[in-house]
């Protein structure tokens, strides 16, 4: 690999501070992800100005613990990707003025990442053949969406959530049971001793024919039945209560997903981002890809939650079509994804 090329990575959208170098956009050198879990637990959540400070002062050791892991220099680097949106501004800024500050200094390109095509492309890095058209479910704390990949560069979103994203209401039904952030393991761990048909919670079909999600009403619903439960001194089953949400947000995620697939006549589905550690919903997807004749892709847990390397895999492409971005590039909370 005398010709390859090295891209060096940084994310800090939300709470990780993480840098990555990748080669040839597939082959791992280091992926160093530092999370701030610790700091926003007592929180219940993510502190957007603790994040901001935390990446200050991570993003330094861990672009050193990048280069160290990979074993290269800085005079091996080919060009240098950030995320660029969307996420907190604050995050954002911190990894965006380091990577604009490395890129000057090593007089590389700088390639402006999408985070969700970010997550998009840790699909690439399974090792496993991607073919297009294909689509993806990028479902996370801040994002649930349904994107239609034509090709490199070519996205249609052809679904998204209309209010919390599936990550966002698991931690605030957790937080309403009392158990810790991030709440979607937690979440999970309950369930599995739970029974999902002991309680009924409603499922968001929306119109006929909609791909978007509505997760709003299912949260209501939790809550409520918490609150009623305890205003009459009743005995509630989190382990029940657990597995019949977790298994409301599944089957709808599911069967829209397939359902979009089958629509537009792929043969491949990506399934990605932090959400996408979920193992009820991995096996769900699989089972239900599987009946139908399609192809699953899911990346290990560590590609799923926000990484640089996801960043290093769609900067490569970009690259390659000559897609970079100058030294004015801002950081968006919400940026369109092109």
């Amino acid at each position: 690999m005398l010709n390859e090329k090295k891209i060096l990575a940084i994310e800090t959208s939300c709470d990780e501070t993480s840098a990555a170098i990748v080669a040839d956009g597939k082959y791992i050198l280091s992926n160093i992800v530092s999370s701030q879990v610790q700091y926003h637990k007592e929180f219940g959540g993510v502190v957007p100005e603790i994040a901001s400070r935390k990446h200050m002062e991570n993003i330094v050791p861990v672009v050193r613990k990048a280069f160290l892991e990979a074993g290269c220099d800085l005079s091996d680097i080919d060009a240098v990707a950030v995320t660029h949106g969307p996420g907190l501004v604050g995050a954002l800024l911190v990894g965006l003025s380091f990577g604009k500050a490395a890129a000057y200094a090593l007089g590389v390109p700088l390639i402006g990442v999408n985070h969700l095509v970010g997550h998009i492309y840790a699909g690439f890095l399974t090792g496993e053949e991607v073919e297009f058209p294909f689509m993806s479910l990028v479902v996370s704390g801040g994002h649930t969406s349904i994107i239609y990949i034509k090709d490199h560069g070519d996205y249609k979103i052809i679904g998204q959530t209309r209010d919390d994203a599936a990550g966002e209401v698991f931690d605030k039904v957790a937080r309403a049971m009392g158990l810790g952030y991030p709440g979607g393991p937690e979440i999970e761990k309950l369930a599995r001793k739970g029974n999902a048909q002991k309680i009924k919670f409603p499922r968001a079909w929306l119109e006929e024919g909609s791909y978007d999600f509505s997760f709003s009403g299912l949260k209501s619903a939790v809550l409520n039945y918490l609150h009623n439960a305890k205003r009459r001194n009743e005995e509630v089953s989190f382990e029940d209560t657990a597995a019949a949400f977790q298994e409301a947000v599944v089957e709808v995620l599911v069967e829209k997903t397939i359902r979009a697939a089958l629509e537009r006549k792929v043969s491949t589905i990506i399934l990605v981002g932090g959400v996408a550690a979920n193992k009820k919903l991995r096996a769900e997807m699989a089972l239900s890809a599987e009946k139908r004749g399609l192809k699953l892709i899911v990346p290990p847990p560590i590609l799923c939650t926000d990484n640089a390397a996801m960043i290093a895999c769609a900067a490569y492409y970009q690259l390659q079509k000559g897609r970079c971005s100058d030294l004015f590039l801002n950081a968006e909370a919400d940026v369109e994804l092109k």
